[in-house]
């Protein structure tokens, strides 16, 4: 099944061969995923150790992204906001740009460059040392057995990273303006309360849960495919990062301008 990607002629017409296989691919991984659940086939060692996996190299990174982000959000909101004479207007843009935005982008590119990329590598390797067609020869389906863990795995830690990133994005941004800049915490937290709504966290776990099964689909996609020895499993990689990045910004302006039409702001009919 994994032969490595046929041959096209041009970037084009290989871009849309990859698109048209990667779509096929997310078809047969989303039917197996109810075929394991539904069989009683889910692999949960597996999906523990790669959940934990996952956990362990995005938790850190993402955190050390999300402290200096809310430090740059509160430092520009607060001079903005005390020139314009608006200094309790903090918490509306934390709303706006942490809840609606940063946080799920923040775990996307974890998710993507650091989680995507070993898996990767990991199944690249595989590939290239002829385990994955040995388990087809055996018998055992690569999609249950290999991709069905590693996406359930990517989905269930990125949302979970994401309410992480959340509160760690609140609370620095809220610390800042309160102890450096001087704010009342009263305003922060009453503009915070006004412009967030419980729909915006449960649509930035969405986000974080989508751009994690995108960035597992192409990763192990491109790990399955790979060939040409390390060198191929390397280029795929690299393929896989710039894939995911691209599919998680397409997904995210596409869900954006979804959210306020499927859940108008409040005094809208």
């Amino acid at each position: 099944m994994y032969r490595g990607l046929p041959t096209a002629r041009g970037p084009i017409a290989d871009a849309l061969l990859q698109a048209g296989l990667l779509l096929d691919f997310a078809v047969r991984t989303a039917n197996a995923v109810f075929l394991t659940v539904g069989r009683a086939r889910f692999n949960v060692a597996e999906f523990l150790r790669q959940a934990t996996f996952l956990a362990s190299v995005t938790t850190l990174p993402a955190l050390l992204v999300t402290i200096p982000l809310g430090v740059v959000v509160a430092l520009n909101v607060g001079s903005l906001a005390g020139q314009l004479g608006a200094q309790g207007y903090g918490g509306a843009v934390v709303a706006f740009v942490i809840v609606g935005q940063a946080a799920p982008l923040i775990c996307a590119l974890m998710i993507s460059g650091v989680g995507g990329s070993a898996m990767c590598a990991d199944l690249g390797a595989r590939k290239i040392r002829d385990e994955v067609d040995a388990l087809e020869v055996m018998g055992i389906p690569v999609v249950e057995r290999l991709v069905v863990p590693r996406v359930v795995a990517a989905m269930v830690v990125n949302a979970l990273l994401a309410c992480i990133v959340l509160l760690v994005g609140i609370a620095t941004t809220f610390l800042f303006q309160v102890l450096v800049l001087g704010d009342a915490p009263g305003a922060f937290l009453r503009t915070l309360t006004q412009f967030s709504r419980v729909p915006d966290f449960v649509v930035a776990l969405l986000k974080a849960a989508v751009f994690a099964v995108l960035a597992a689909l192409v990763s192990c996609f491109k790990g399955l495919t790979a060939k040409g020895g390390p060198g191929g499993v390397a280029t795929a990689v690299n393929e896989a990062v710039v894939i995911s990045f691209i599919l998680v910004f397409v997904a995210n302006a596409v869900i954006t301008e979804l959210y306020p039409v499927l859940v108008p702001a409040k005094g809208e009919y």
